[in-house]
């Protein structure tokens, strides 16, 4: 456990639920989990007890990534957990694929509607097309992305185009019907009132549920105990800013009690909220302050890496750690405290302004 991890409270401690059970949390909330075929190996996903229109039964909170394994120990959770009563609704917090990935499997199999923002439901659904080429942070635009800020290794670069099908690989299909979940919204579940709030930067319109009576906030990837949320630019975005917006997205919780339980998707269940929005605070300011540091002399994104990551990465981190370096190069800039241009070479680098 890490020091800041330390300075959080886990009120299960260790435990965790087994492959196909639940473990119960609050009052009709229980906790699953499912694996993840990447370094991050699992998600956690949630299940509240509702009834709706007369009917008793349970929402999905998120859904794994579609892969048989999973779809297997989803038939266990509903043999073991469900207590005999269908899922009544899919509540999907944002579109990356380990939140989406099954959740048309889901709608289907139970005749179940799907809850998403509309923004993260369209480009689920539009990426979700093998059709798609070019969308997503893989394939051949992706690469050539990349390659201008400073990752021209060949095999990487050929690793990348051949990528272009991998968010489709996780994510088959998305429903073409959903209800839309608006920030602010306040969604009725079990008897109980959960508020929609909205953040940016990590995905296009991320959903978390906050319900007051609970006190329990489901985070989805905004708030994590242990790793820092992923912040990125990539290709379909190629001069967004989203470092900033993230970080102002979490001035919207505030608000909730000291005491929240949060209920994250990757790591424990935790309480102290605010220490750790403090942490993501100090965490970004140190990185910006460090890359600024580092770009005293021109800087491609692929020279900051190793400056923000000291671990070896595979392929798929290195994506993520390039979006993320970017990010922060693009907060200095928009920001006047850099300035950029594209070298003879083709490839983009940030200096300090003197």
């Amino acid at each position: 456990m890490n020091p800041n991890e330390m300075k959080l409270t886990y009120p299960f401690g260790d435990e965790l639920p087994a492959a196909g059970h639940a473990m119960a949390v609050a009052d009709g909330v229980r906790w699953i989990r499912m694996p993840l075929p990447f370094a991050l190996d699992h998600i956690n996903l949630w299940l509240l007890r509702d009834e709706i229109d007369g009917r008793e039964g349970w929402t999905v909170v998120d859904c794994g990534v579609s892969r048989d394994e999973v779809k297997e120990i989803w038939e266990q959770v509903f043999k073991n957990v469900l207590d005999g009563l269908p899922v009544l609704r899919v509540v999907v917090t944002h579109m990356h694929p380990d939140h989406v990935g099954l959740a048309n499997w889901l709608c289907e199999k139970w005749d179940a509607r799907l809850w998403m923002t509309m923004t993260d439901w369209s480009v689920a659904r539009l990426w979700s097309r093998p059709a798609a080429e070019g969308s997503g942070p893989n394939g051949v635009s992706a690469a050539a992305h990349f390659a201008r800020h400073g990752l021209t290794d060949p095999d990487a670069q050929e690793q990348i185009r051949q990528r272009a099908g991998y968010y489709p690989s996780l994510v088959p299909d998305v429903p073409a019907r959903y209800t839309r979940m608006m920030d602010g919204n306040r969604l009725q579940i079990g008897g109980r009132e959960w508020k929609v709030i909205v953040g940016y930067g990590h995905a296009p319109e991320h959903a978390s549920l906050y319900c007051d009576t609970l006190q329990l906030l489901i985070s989805g990837d905004m708030v994590l105990p242990r790793i820092s949320t992923n912040v990125s630019v990539f290709d379909y975005e190629p001069d967004g800013n989203p470092l900033p917006l993230y970080l102002n997205s979490l001035r919207a919780y505030d608000d909730l009690p000291e005491n929240t339980l949060v209920l994250p998707s990757h790591g424990r269940p935790f309480r102290g909220l605010h220490e750790r929005i403090a942490q993501q605070h100090a965490h970004h300011a140190e990185r910006l302050e460090e890359v600024l540091d580092a770009c005293a002399n021109p800087k491609s994104t692929a020279d900051i890496v190793p400056v923000m990551f000291k671990r070896k990465l595979d392929l798929h981190q290195l994506t993520f750690a390039m979006g993320e370096a970017l990010a922060h190069l693009h907060a200095l800039y928009f920001d006047g405290k850099l300035r950029r241009q594209t070298g003879d070479d083709g490839v983009i680098r940030f200096q300090r302004v003197s």
